[in-house]
Formats: structure tokens, sequence, C-alpha cells
């Protein structure tokens, strides 16, 4: 079966079509509003009329080439191509600002690369027990990693816990706009049938990280256009020396495992993944506060996690057949018209189809290490555009972004909408991140929290008698307890 997966992908047209995957989905990753979820749905279509090796392989590349290009626009432009790369904007937005741009992207691409590598490896070889291990989890625990997930805020809230408690709240808040889980009972939508779906999360990233900028951009319209000067970058290599590079094992690991185990738990996604590898490598270093202001560590940390999650989504969606994701959502569409049914079964029925995957995979790693190395000297020369020429098309982006998420007129009032409330949380210096968490965690927390309610007839006690529940619930605690301890210290 190895050998059959070796000759289905080593031909011509699947390899190209793995490069073509990969380019596309750096492209769509790179701007703002788009997204791999996006390059996969509208490259779908055109699998269907492929061998099932081709068809799969392209989408693979799309699915690779997506998560990892939102790097880009994250380092150069301060604005997270997709919400993987959140966290990649703490610290690669300030090395550009700094000069070391061509470094940021150089570190960014490079982790992607060996973040992504240990994933595919995890997939083949831990993928078995991986799958067993999340057999066991319930909304219980569902709820408890949310939880969990949700104390980041702490360590995210900069000089002030209650601006950034603020800030987190008011994001639950939001998630909570529209029709609630299970019952679908509408709330906050004050009569407007818009409102019904909530809030797009695409939407509020552009609002909050690019309108934002662009305003305060105009603020200070006298420097709009007197950055005509052209930037030079001296990069060696991927910009890491060897020196850095071995101190930075420790965290590639951490934050390749904790993407992996993200990527496993399904409907988490790299958001998710990058925030606690970037909390998680924060509260390891010895210089915690030089987070932020543009450290590699923040940059490697983020980068590495959420490619790890592209490997770790792939487990349970083979194995079991269920989608960590909405990307791994439509890739199980497109097995299943070529054949293919996800499951413990699909070593036996298919293995050679997953085998080629597991192939097309590390192909599309390679591709997109060379493809993005190769074009890095184009994309750190957006920074030599002037900002007056620069963000009205970014804007332009911006604007298509928001209405292609949902073809929603509505959804461009609403980046505006955001991009002024974003405005305001500059001027009261409260942390925009942590409205960000409270959003993308609070409804993954309620939908789990009433379903264990659900099942236990109303007992809470059901999140402490669970030995996996209540160990997250009590890292949780204790993670609290010391970002308290620290912030009182100060």
């Amino acid at each position: 079966m190895i050998l059959e997966a070796f000759s289905l992908v080593f031909n011509p047209i699947c390899l190209a079509l793995i490069l073509l995957g990969v380019i596309v989905g750096i492209i769509f990753g790179s701007i703002p509003g788009l997204s791999a979820t996006m390059a996969v749905v509208l490259f779908l279509p055109m699998s269907f009329s492929m061998t099932p090796m081709n068809g799969i392989s392209l989408l693979v590349g799309l699915y690779l080439g997506g998560i990892s290009g939102g790097l880009i626009s994250a380092i150069l432009l301060k604005i997270p191509g997709t919400p993987s790369s959140i966290s990649t904007v703490f610290d690669g937005g300030p090395m550009a600002e700094k000069g070391e741009a061509g470094k940021a992207l150089g570190i960014g691409i490079l982790y992607s690369f060996l973040g992504g590598l240990l994933s595919i490896f995890a997939l083949m070889f831990v993928s078995p027990f991986l799958a067993d291990i999340t057999l066991k989890f319930t909304p219980v625990e569902y709820f408890a990693i949310a939880v969990f997930s949700l104390t980041i805020i702490a360590s995210l809230s900069g000089d002030s816990l209650i601006n950034g408690l603020l800030s987190g709240f008011f994001g639950i808040a939001l998630s909570l706009v529209g029709m609630a889980p299970i019952d679908a009972y509408t709330r906050f939508t004050f009569n407007h049938f818009q409102l019904l779906s909530g809030f797009d999360i695409v939407v509020i990233l552009i609002g909050v990280f690019a309108v934002t900028d662009i305003f305060l951009s105009g603020y200070d319209r006298k420097n709009l256009s007197n950055t005509m000067n052209k930037k030079t970058f001296s990069l060696k290599g991927f910009g890491i020396t060897m020196k850095e590079f071995n101190s930075q094992i420790g965290n590639l690991i951490r934050s390749s495992l904790i993407g992996i185990g993200i990527g496993i738990l399904p409907g988490i996604g790299g958001s998710t993944a990058g925030l606690l590898s970037y909390t998680a490598t924060k509260n390891a270093s010895k210089y915690p506060e030089k987070f932020g202001t543009g450290v590699i560590d923040g940059v490697i940390a983020s980068e590495s996690s959420n490619n790890a999650v592209i490997g770790g989504s792939l487990i349970p969606l083979l194995t079991m057949g269920i989608p960590g994701n909405t990307v791994t959502a439509i890739f199980l569409g497109g097995l299943t018209i070529h054949g293919i049914s996800p499951g413990p079964l699909i070593f036996e029925k298919s293995g050679q189809y997953v085998y080629g995957i597991f192939i097309a995979l590390i192909i599309a790693n390679i591709f997109m290490l060379i493809f993005e190395r190769a074009g890095l000297k184009v994309f750190v020369k957006l920074l030599d555009i002037p900002k007056h020429i620069l963000l009205p098309i970014i804007t332009v982006c911006c604007i298509v972004g928001a209405y292609s998420s949902n073809s929603r007129i509505f959804d461009v009032w609403c980046v505006l909408v955001f991009g002024l409330v974003g405005l305001l949380f500059k001027k009261f210096k409260i942390p925009s991140t942590p409205l960000i968490i409270g959003f993308i965690l609070g409804k993954m927390a309620e939908e789990n929290l009433r379903r264990a309610l659900q099942a236990s007839d109303g007992s809470i006690s059901v999140f402490f008698t669970r030995p996996i529940s209540l160990a997250f619930l009590v890292v949780a605690f204790l993670s609290v307890i010391l970002t308290l301890k620290k912030k009182y210290k100060k």
C-alpha cells in the first residue's frame, strides 16, 4: 500500500496540483478576510472530476498553504490573515516595526514548516493511540477545556487585569448574540433578523485588528506619505542563528505538542492553539515582560502550534470520521465524494490513499517552505509601499473579505462598527486580544456546559467527578492564582 501510495503521489500532475494548492492557499491565507476554509471550499468542486489522489492532494496543499499564509499579513501589516495567526501579530508586528520584518518572516516560515512536520509525524505514528483517548471526551471535558482556555485572558491583560477582564467578558457577551445552541432561543437580536446567526469571527477580526489600525493611521495623516524611504533587510538563511535555534527547541516542542493536542480535540481550532502556546511560552520565559515588544519566542510559539494543528485535526478525521474544524469538515466531504470512508477500517479499505495523504502532506510542507522563503523579498517589499496607497487597498480587501464571508452587506457595516469599538479600546487602553478569546471560547463553553448539565439532570458535580475534567479545572484554578500572585507582586 505504501508503494502504491508513492506511485499515486509521485506523478507530475499530482505534484503540480499540490504546488498549485500551496501557492493558492498562501495567497488566500495572506489576504485578511480570506482563509484556508474559503480556499478549500472554492476548489472542492474542481476536485470532483479528478482521480481520488489528485483531488485529495489539491485539498491538502490548499489547507496547509492557507494556514501558513496568515503569518505574512500578521507580521507585515499587523493584521492576522487567518484566525490562526492572531498571536503571530503580538510579536511579529513589533519586530517589523523595528526593521526586523525579514527575520520575523524567515523564522515564522521555518517554524511553520517544523511544527507542521512534527504534526504529520504524529498523524502517521500516534494517530490510533490518540484517537482512543479522544473517545473518552464528553461535553463535560470540553467545558473544562474551555474554562482552562479562558484563563489565558488574565495572562494577556497587560498592565490592567480589570481592563483585560472587561474585554474578555465583552467578547463572551458578543458570542451570545443570535440563536442559543440546542434550543435555538433568540437572544440580544433586538428583532433584527440579520443578528439571528450572530457575529462572524472573520468580521470581528477584520474590524478590531485591521479597521482600527486604518482609523488610527487616519488620525496621523501627516505621516501617511512619509514612508517612501526604501527599507533594506539583510537576511541569511531564515534569520535565526544556531544559538537562537538551540535555545528555542523547548519552545518548538512544547508549542507543537499543544497544537497537535488542540487539533485532535474537535471544534477548538488554530487560534486557540496559538494563544495557548503563546501564553505557555510567556509563562515559561525568563523575560516575560519582553513579550509583545518583538521577541522571536512569540512568533515561534504561534507559528509552530497553529501549523501543528493541521496534522492533529486529521487524526480524528481519518480514524473516527470526526472533523476537528471547518476545513476538515469540508475535507471529509471531499473524501466521501471520492469513495473514501474515514473510520477505524480506513487503513484496510483505503490504505493506499491514507498513506498518500501522509506523503502529500510532507511534500506540501516542503513546497510551503521553499515557496514562502523564495518569495520573502516580495513580501517584505510591502513595507515600502506608502501608507496613503497601501491603506485604501487594505480597506478594500477588508470590505471584500467581510462581504465574502456570508455575502451580506450587514457584515461590512459590522466591520466598521467593530473598527470603532477597537478605536475606543485603544483610547481607554483596553486590550483587544481578550475580546477575541472570549468570543471564540464563549460559544464552546456555553454549548458544552448546557449539554453536560442536560446529561447530568442539572448536577454540577459531574465536572468534579470525572478525572480529565477535574484535572483541567484544577490547572485553570492554579493558572488564575499564579497570575493574580504575579500581578499583586507588581
